[in-house]
């Protein structure tokens, strides 16, 4: 399955410059903007929760409204919190981090809805740059339109690949 054929793209965001606690709000943001409700699927409950609660207070004078399955009604959420590949609110981007797994996502037959998939990944970690690397090689050989996002000295992002 190509990921061209439901118009689903994939960008790797490495962060450089600020950490994800920093980046992710705001890229929550642009795509709750667009319209798109997201999913943020992680690797532990424990790092979720850490997410969760950053995202009630990461700014003074906005929170970004979010759930997980523990707080019922899913398919209300905009933004969704998982371990898993569930995608219960009808999200049009779908945002893994600490390592999360693409590749078992991108082949369920769901993933054609989504318009885009974002791996984010800290650059000075070696764990999440190597698995970072793993993914796109992966991903690559499968086919998938892959995009490669840095964040530049002013720290907007710039795509290099």
């Amino acid at each position: 399955m190509s990921a061209g054929a439901g118009g689903m793209e994939i960008w790797f965001y490495h962060l450089t410059r600020q950490p994800l606690e920093q980046t992710l709000p705001v890229l929550l943001e642009r795509s709750l903007e667009r319209g798109w409700r997201a999913v943020i699927q992680g690797r532990s409950d424990e790092r979720l929760a850490a997410i969760d609660d950053m995202l009630w207070t990461w700014n003074d004078s906005s929170f970004i409204a979010h759930g997980t399955a523990r707080d019922g009604d899913a398919a209300l959420q905009p933004v969704y919190l998982t371990t898993g590949a569930d995608t219960p609110n009808d999200a049009r981007v779908r945002f893994f981090v600490d390592g999360a797994e693409i590749a078992p996502v991108a082949d369920l037959p769901d993933a054609a809805a989504f318009e885009r998939f974002v791996f984010m990944f800290d650059g000075s970690d070696a764990d999440d740059l190597e698995a970072a690397r793993a993914q796109w090689k992966q991903l690559k050989e499968q086919g998938r339109t892959l995009s490669y996002w840095r964040q530049g000295e002013a720290g907007g992002w710039e795509r290099v690949a």
